[in-house]
């Protein structure tokens, strides 16, 4: 198996966030992805594959937005991260705005994810790393390749951040496939928190099927996506496949889910497959609540493989940071055994 990864997205390192209702050190340290590296060993070097592949899938006043928001902020007279504090509940419209704050609603939708003078270049090069690792199963070099991105990406819609994401690097991969021929591709998000960023983003899409098991969005976030009635719509309709799972749940209730998730994606026959996989379904994980050891991951990843499906990994979550590497090398044993 090929890992991709490129040591500019360490730079990134928000000091704070807002959650629980208190200010706190920021659960996406840079540390994950060392720790990850370091037990996975040697990485391939990753590519620039410049600017237009994002633009596939994120506005480009969007784009524009995130590569200048740091800077709009520090002009403005602020100091340290850029983080908004007035979103638009209803009629959310494109409009001419020009103070920072107002921009930072309109381009987020949560106080979790600051923008850093690094969040850019970090985000960039995790969106090339994503492309970097696809290419050798778009030249068939390899079937499975792991992308060791970070920050992670599945909250990012075309036009938004939040929930630690900036760039959705999953939904860039996906569509750099179907622009490269792959006629149908699958996107199995396997984190415990939905994938809001990337449904929105192919919902009205028929050819990228998104599957996501993830924790019920009555309890958790992002609570206001991913529950089970959301399948699509337009072309879409039909495309996409929510799961939630209540708190606690152990390997056979997940495998269950992951069977229906399976099953559902070898109707829609794709011949890529991206896997969105967060190690925060980890029973020590410090923000999350499912019970999935580190040997399930590679039973979960045994079944994913036997789908037979060329397949890009993508780093999403993860926070109980000394047990990342062993969980991840865990899932992608699961891989290297196929």
């Amino acid at each position: 198996m090929q890992i991709f990864f490129d040591r500019r997205q360490l730079a990134h390192a928000p000091a704070l966030e807002l959650h629980n209702g208190g200010w706190t050190a920021h659960a996406e340290k840079p540390s994950r992805a060392e720790i990850v590296c370091a037990r996975l060993g040697a990485c391939e070097p990753v590519r620039d594959f410049g600017r237009a592949p994002l633009a596939r899938v994120h506005t480009p006043d969007y784009l524009d937005f995130l590569e200048s928001a740091h800077a709009r902020w520090v002009a403005a007279g602020r100091e340290g991260d850029a983080v908004g504090y007035t979103w638009p509940v209803v009629r959310r419209r494109p409009l001419d705005l020009e103070r920072i704050d107002a921009l930072l609603g309109r381009y987020s939708y949560d106080a979790g994810t600051p923008i850093t003078a690094d969040s850019w270049d970090a985000a960039y090069w995790g969106a090339q790393t994503a492309l970097s690792a696809l290419a050798p199963l778009l030249d068939g070099s390899a079937t499975t390749s792991f992308a060791l991105c970070r920050p992670p990406g599945h909250h990012a819609g075309a036009d938004y951040l939040g929930g630690y994401c900036y760039l959705n690097n999953a939904a860039v991969a996906a569509q750099a496939a179907r622009d490269a021929g792959h006629a149908r591709v699958a996107i199995l998000d396997i984190d415990y928190h939905h994938g809001n960023g990337t449904q929105d983003i192919f919902w009205e899409d028929g050819s990228v099927f998104f599957a996501s098991i993830h924790a019920d969005p009555a309890t958790d976030y992002p609570f206001f996506w991913g529950h089970a009635d959301e399948a699509g719509e337009g072309a879409g309709e039909g495309a996409t496949l929510n799961l939630p799972l209540p708190r606690g749940t152990r390997l056979p209730a997940y495998l269950d889910a992951l069977e229906r998730a399976l099953a559902a994606i070898a109707a829609f026959a794709p011949s890529l497959l991206v896997l969105s996989f967060g190690a925060d379904t980890f029973e020590g994980d410090p923000i999350s609540h499912f019970a999935i050891t580190r040997v399930d991951y590679t039973t979960i990843g045994a079944r994913i493989a036997a789908t037979g499906l060329p397949t890009l990994i993508v780093m999403e979550g993860g926070y109980a940071v000394t047990e990342l590497g062993d969980n991840v090398a865990s899932l992608l044993d699961g891989f290297t055994a196929r």
